[in-house]
């Protein structure tokens, strides 16, 4: 399918070239009160896992700013709200516990890149803590930073992704449940029947 694949990182470096040494330095593998600030206001992040073949995963986590608490310098927590069940992230990190975080703060073109080691956790302290709409998560994902650092907004001005006259309609796309139904129909019910109800179930479950 792909021809002339890159396979080694000296081939790698000979193409693209070095970082440059602020781009190497501003990795402070810790969470500074800049860090700190970020995650406070970022309602949304990207988390990323591998499993011990390298299978990997993406996780997209939100809620309310500030739903991520910092613990300390090295530390932080992330509630795991209800989903769908699948647990891909979650069984990742039971056979390799490091991760790639990527914190969003919605209108702002920078991004806090976190990577580390993460354990799931059942501390009762650490969960009340994390509470939302009344509702405690069973778990949390706790992770250790190693690597912390802002990235640059090139991304976002390309894509001008915060822009709204550049957004798509998105009625031009079907719902998940449209596409759901197109792929796999359930029995006994319409399309419009299915569609209200997975819209119901999403709301009775959001925390």
């Amino acid at each position: 399918m792909f021809q002339h694949v890159v396979t080694t990182a000296r081939e790698l470096r000979e193409l693209v070239g070095d970082p440059n040494e602020r781009a190497v330095q501003k990795d402070l593998g810790r969470l500074d009160e800049h860090a700190r600030a970020f995650v406070a206001r970022s309602s949304f992040l990207l988390l990323a896992t591998a499993g011990a073949s390298g299978r990997c995963d993406v996780s997209p986590k939100g809620d309310a700013p500030g739903f991520v608490r910092v613990l300390d310098d090295r530390h932080l927590a992330i509630p795991d709200r209800p989903g769908n069940k699948r647990l891909d992230g979650m069984t990742n990190l039971l056979e390799n516990p490091h991760v790639g975080l990527i914190f969003l703060v919605p209108g702002k073109e920078d991004t806090l890149r976190v990577n580390g080691r993460a354990w799931i956790v059942r501390d009762e302290t650490l969960l009340a803590s994390l509470e939302a709409m009344g509702r405690r998560p069973q778990l949390a994902i706790g992770v250790e930073v190693e690597e912390c650092y802002l990235h640059c907004p090139k991304a976002f001005r390309r894509s001008r992704l915060w822009e709204p006259d550049t957004w798509t309609d998105v009625r031009e796309l079907p719902s998940m449940a449209r596409v759901r139904w197109a792929q796999q129909p359930v029995p006994g019910r319409t399309l419009e029947e299915y569609e209200r109800e997975s819209e119901e179930g999403l709301r009775r479950t959001m925390y």
